[in-house]
């Protein structure tokens, strides 16, 4: 009889331990579905703040800490009281480390419904009132900007990569003056990007692992 009662009592602990296990895992797997992960502010008044970004690479391609300082560092003191835009903003983090450091406002342009809502959830967060949030695809966006007579200091474009999207956009916001006459494109990408522009005076281009940062300064 005692032989039975601990042998049943070695099964229910048994039961107990794979339940658990179970349990574990199935958690796991969920975050791993459902999980917005935290990236920081890297500089500025909001400098070492968390914010989320969705974890699914599909709706983002969040910019790494090490690439947003070093193009932050390169952009300098240009940010300051600059109206800025983020377009494919993802997590909003180029635009929220701008209004970090001193951007007088933000424009942040996402398609996603899911990006959407993480750029709101920073927002908020961070208590921002100098910014506008748009659900739209870049194009309706600039044509907005367009017919608005909105002006823009810096834009930071970072579409997919699949997305061959640059030229034609660094076209249209010239084109059509969206861009100020002394306004700064950034580009991230994972290529190198053309350096001769006449229509730009000045052009840097920096590398990060595999990441590509180019600078466009406007001509006068």
């Amino acid at each position: 009889c005692v032989s039975i009662f601990f042998l049943r009592e070695e099964q229910g602990t048994i039961s107990a331990l794979l339940f658990c296990t179970i349990i574990f895992f199935l958690c796991n797997y969920l975050c791993i579905i459902f999980l917005v992960v935290k990236m920081r502010i890297v500089g500025g008044k909001y400098r070492s703040r968390l914010i989320d970004f969705p974890s699914d690479e599909k709706i983002t391609r969040p910019t790494k800490d090490m690439v947003r300082e070093g193009l932050f560092n390169a952009l300098g003191e240009t940010v300051f009281d600059s109206v800025v835009l983020d377009l494919f903003a993802g997590s909003g983090s180029l635009g929220l480390e701008a209004l970090s450091r001193g951007a007088k406002f933000a424009y942040f342009v996402d398609k996603s419904f899911d990006a959407i809502k993480v750029i709101k959830k920073n927002i908020m967060a961070l208590d921002i009132t100098n910014s506008e949030i748009i659900n739209s695809d870049y194009f309706s966006a600039l044509e907005n900007f367009k017919t608005k007579n909105i002006t823009l200091d810096i834009i930071f474009l970072d579409p997919p990569y699949k997305m061959n999207i640059i030229d034609e956009i660094v076209d249209y916001v010239i084109d059509y003056d969206i861009l100020s006459k002394n306004g700064i494109i950034v580009i991230e990408t994972d290529y190198k990007v053309d350096l001769n522009d006449e229509r730009f005076a000045k052009v840097k281009q920096y590398k990060y692992g595999k990441t590509f940062v180019t600078i466009k300064r406007r001509t006068l």
